[in-house]
């Protein structure tokens, strides 16, 4: 009398979308996973990628019913998505990454938002770097956190001399 269940191992698929339309999509398959009581474990829309989504489900039958009718969510690639292809999107970037020290930055949030600075230090542990303002009258170092600044101008390879 005991009823032997098949365990389905997730998979995770790519569905197509209309680009810069990817979160929206997401959003509305997550809805309908919900309120149709669908197996899906997981939806992402990674920044890097235009035009797609990965949908984790135990079947693609799964998504294509949490995508089907949907706007932005035009249809399921077919097969399944190996993990060790979006693996590298699951790890958060550290928002530093790629300023270096002498890079011209503007603050975007904050006090000192829309002024031009000079990186004079970045301390990656804690994702934050100290600028130096060019509008100041004395050179005062600060400190803000790494996602409040916009790198407007790397710094020139060959360093000048005056």
């Amino acid at each position: 009398m005991e009823e032997k269940q098949e365990i389905i191992k997730p998979a995770v698929f790519a569905v197509r979308t209309t680009i810069g339309q990817e979160k929206g999509a997401a959003d509305m398959i997550v809805k309908r996973a919900r309120s149709y009581n669908l197996p899906i474990k997981a939806v992402l829309a990674p920044p890097g990628i235009r035009g797609y989504i990965f949908v984790e489900a135990e079947g693609e039958t799964a998504v294509e019913q949490a995508r089907a009718g949907l706007k932005h969510a035009k249809g399921v690639v077919s097969g399944e998505v190996a993990l060790t292809e979006i693996e590298h999107f699951l790890v958060p970037k550290p928002v530093v990454t790629g300023m270096e020290v002498g890079d011209v930055v503007e603050l975007v949030a904050g006090p000192f938002r829309g002024e031009k600075a000079r990186i004079i230090r970045i301390d990656q542990a804690k994702e934050e770097i100290t600028v130096e303002l060019f509008e100041a009258m004395v050179p005062i170092p600060v400190t803000v956190r790494g996602d409040h600044v916009k790198v407007i101008e790397k710094k020139e390879k060959k360093e000048e001399k005056g």
